[in-house]
C-alpha cells in the first residue's frame, strides 16, 4: 500500500489573501471545480491535504511551511497578481526551494507559454507547424507576403483562447491590421499570425516524464458550423455553454481515426512532448488536414484537470477513474528531477 503524504494545494486568487483564507464558499463555484474536484480526490485517497491560495506574495508559502511540512505541492496555481505569464515563475519559485510539485517546470512552461518558440523548436524538428509571424506591441501590423489567407491572429502568450472570437479569422490585409491592433491596445500582448489549417481539431492528453502514457483522442466537432465557415476553438467556443450549443459544439472522442493516423499522431505527440521539455502532464492541440497532414497548433502544460474536462475524460476513458489520475499525478511529481 502506498504511503500517505502531507499535501500542500498551491491556488491562485484574484485579490489579495491571508494566510489560512476560507475558500469553501468559492470552491462551491463552478468556476472553481477543478480545484474542488482535486481537493475531493486528494482527501478521498487519503493523504493529509491543506490549502494555500497566493495573489501577490510568495512569502505565505515560507509561513504556511513554519506550521505544515508537505512531502508535495500539488500546484494549480496558473498566474500571480492576475497574470498568467507568471506562471513559470512561481514553478521557479519551488524549483529553486527544493520543493517536490506536480505538473511541468519552468523550462517546458516557458517554451510553452511562448507560442512562436514552441513553434520554431518543432519546426526545426521537421514537425508540421503553420506558417506565422510574430509582431509586437508598438510595430505595425504588416503581414509579411509569405503569410497567406486566411489567417488567425492571436495573442502571443495566452492561452484557454483568451483574445480568440470569430474576428481573429482574417481574410484581407485591412482585417489584419485591424485585429492586430486591437490585440496590441485592448489585450495588452504580442501578436502572433498564423495561417490557418483547415482540418479536424484533435486534443490528445498525456501523463510521465520518460516513459509517457498517451490518453485516447479528444475531438472538437463543429456540428452547426456551415462548411464553408472558419471552424476555429474561440473563447466562447470553449467556455460559452449557450455559444457551444447554438452551434452544435462538442468535445468527444475522436472517431472514424484510420489506425495508421491514430499511431502517427501519438508519436508526434510524444516527440513534441519530449522537444518541449514537458514534464508531469500535458494536454497537445492539433489540427489534421484532409489528407492526413499534422500540424501542432499548441501545447498546454497543467491544463484544466476538472473531472468533466478532457485530460480527465481521455484519463477515464482509458480505465483510468479520477481519483488514481489525480493519484498517478502525484507520484509523477514525486519522481520528477528538477534541476
Amino acid at each position: 500500500m502506498k504511503k500517505k503524504l502531507n499535501i500542500l494545494v498551491l491556488l491562485d486568487v484574484a485579490g489579495p489573501t491571508a494566510l489560512d483564507e476560507d475558500l469553501s464558499a468559492s470552491l462551491q463555484t463552478e468556476d472553481w471545480k477543478t480545484q474542488a474536484n482535486v481537493l475531493a480526490a486528494l482527501a478521498q485517497l487519503g493523504h493529509t491535504v491543506e490549502y494555500l491560495a497566493i495573489f501577490d506574495d510568495l512569502d505565505l508559502l515560507r509561513q504556511k511551511f513554519l506550521t505544515f511540512t508537505p512531502d508535495l505541492i500539488f500546484n494549480l496555481a496558473d498566474q500571480f497578481k492576475n497574470n498568467r505569464a507568471f506562471d513559470q515563475n512561481i514553478v521557479s519559485f519551488l524549483e529553486m526551494h527544493g520543493n517536490a510539485f506536480t505538473g511541468c517546470g519552468s523550462t517546458g512552461l516557458t517554451l510553452c507559454k511562448h507560442k512562436a518558440i514552441s513553434k520554431k523548436i518543432l519546426s526545426y524538428h521537421r514537425i508540421h507547424v503553420p506558417q506565422f509571424t510574430v509582431i509586437a506591441r508598438g510595430k505595425r501590423g504588416s503581414r509579411p507576403a509569405r503569410l497567406k489567407f486566411p489567417i488567425l491572429v492571436k495573442p502571443l502568450k495566452e492561452e484557454a483562447s483568451y483574445g480568440i472570437s470569430q474576428a481573429s479569422f482574417v481574410e484581407t490585409d485591412e482585417q489584419f491590421k485591424e485585429r492586430v491592433q486591437f490585440i496590441h491596445e485592448k489585450h495588452n500582448h504580442d501578436v502572433i499570425a498564423e495561417e490557418y489549417i483547415a482540418g479536424r481539431e484533435f486534443y490528445v492528453s498525456l501523463l510521465g516524464n520518460h516513459q509517457l502514457t498517451v490518453f485516447p483522442i479528444r475531438e472538437l466537432v463543429f456540428q452547426e458550423v456551415p462548411p464553408d465557415e472558419p471552424k476555429i476553438a474561440t473563447y466562447r467556443a470553449k467556455w460559452d455553454e449557450e455559444y457551444r450549443k447554438r452551434w452544435g459544439l462538442q468535445n468527444q472522442f475522436a472517431e472514424g481515426l484510420d489506425p495508421g493516423l491514430t499511431k502517427d499522431i501519438l508519436q508526434t505527440c510524444k516527440r513534441i512532448y519530449r522537444l518541449l521539455t514537458i514534464d508531469g502532464y500535458a494536454r497537445i492541440d492539433l489540427r489534421v488536414t484532409p489528407n492526413n497532414e499534422i500540424y501542432f497548433i499548441e501545447a498546454n502544460p497543467n491544463p484544466m484537470l476538472a473531472a468533466d474536462e478532457d485530460f480527465a475524460q481521455s484519463a477515464l476513458k482509458s480505465g483510468l477513474a479520477y481519483p488514481q489520475l489525480i493519484e498517478r499525478i502525484i507520484r509523477t511529481g514525486l519522481k520528477t528531477v528538477r534541476e
